[in-house]
């Protein structure tokens, strides 16, 4: 580990990001934190025993001489994989708030100042979901606003529901730290959703809301690396996302929901199915591409894990079959265009 100064001053926003062989991409990430008071954040990375790891020791170390910014790095001893990173990046936090940043996205310009500044006029807030958006591979980009405008929930079962799905990507995912600390349970270790069941507990519990500023941003495409470790290697095959591994993925989801119900003595689980039936959209599409009798088996497959419940699932379905993914993510585009975010369905 290396830092730039001491720990002694308490921040208001600790940037945690889980790195993982992307040099390059951090580097592009850290330069676009650009929030116009250094003092009030510190950048927080634990690199995972990444076959790149001096070139991304270097990258933070130069970045370390070259920025204002209170920087700690870490390097894990052995490879720990992505739900145990974000739990040691919590407990390694020293921000009243946490963002989660992943070491391939970055921050929209002259975003990150705006959304500090809303949540520090809100620090009743447990949890905060973000605006983002993707840049396509042809340049054409697609936002993801869920709401026509900011929107605030208050505590209990219905601001978990309405959170749960939309807060699956990771960079933005904003919460206050000392609200996670109960939760960080190794029970949904090789999900690679653990930030969605803290988000639930911390929702349950406290207020929360939809922050309406456009923050992230992401790249299409990418090659993916979960399950280097040896918890994720059982559900997922580093380099490439096949039917089992997305398979896996969904069934995550409803690992924690199972969970959650049986805690709680809720019924979530059926709602949470509905919910991500409506917007399967990117479910599907991330498969369409294998073919279309490898697509059909996809589909069966989810079938069986319930969420073929509406029947947008079936017209996704039948529009990535018959016209394919391409078409099919334009008009999706146009339609969030039009409408100014995403539908309610």
């Amino acid at each position: 580990m290396f830092t730039r100064q001491s720990m002694e001053l308490k921040k208001f926003i600790s940037i945690c990001i889980p790195s993982y062989n992307r040099p390059m991409e951090l580097k592009k990430l850290l330069y676009s934190i650009d929030h116009s008071n250094c003092e009030e954040i510190e950048i927080v990375i634990c690199e995972d025993k990444s076959p790149l790891r001096k070139k991304i020791r270097k990258i933070v170390q130069e970045y370390i001489l070259n920025s204002n910014y209170k920087v700690r790095y870490f390097e894990n001893e052995e490879n720990i994989g992505y739900d145990k990173n974000i739990k040691e990046l919590i407990k390694k936090a020293i921000g009243e708030y946490v963002i989660f940043m992943g070491d391939d996205d970055e921050f929209v310009k002259d975003s990150l100042s705006k959304y500090i500044n809303f949540l520090k006029n809100n620090r009743n807030l447990g949890y905060m979901l973000k605006t983002s958006r993707i840049i396509k591979n042809d340049k054409s980009i697609e936002e993801f606003r869920y709401y026509g405008k900011t929107k605030f929930f208050e505590p209990g079962y219905n601001a978990y529901i309405a959170l749960f799905r939309k807060s699956v990507f990771i960079s933005g995912f904003t919460f206050k730290r000392k609200y996670s600390l109960p939760y960080l349970s190794g029970h949904f270790d090789g999900t690679l959703l653990i930030q969605l069941y803290i988000l639930a507990e911390i929702v349950l519990r406290y207020p929360s809301a939809y922050c309406d500023i456009l923050l992230t941003q992401q790249y299409e495409g990418g090659k993916p690396f979960f399950g280097s470790s040896e918890v994720e290697k059982e559900f997922y095959t580093p380099g490439t996302i096949t039917i089992n591994n997305s398979l896996n993925f969904m069934s995550g989801y409803f690992k924690i929901t199972n969970f959650l119900d049986k805690k709680y003595n809720f019924n979530s689980t059926k709602e949470i199915k509905i919910d991500i039936s409506k917007y399967s959209y990117p479910i599907l599409s991330i498969q369409r591409e294998k073919g279309i009798k490898e697509f059909i088996r996809y589909y069966r497959k989810l079938k069986e894990l319930g969420i073929n419940i509406t029947i947008y699932y079936h017209i996704y379905f039948l529009g990535l079959l018959i016209i394919g993914k391409k078409y099919c993510d334009k008009l999706i585009q146009a339609i969030k265009k039009k409408l100014g975010r995403t539908p309610k369905l």
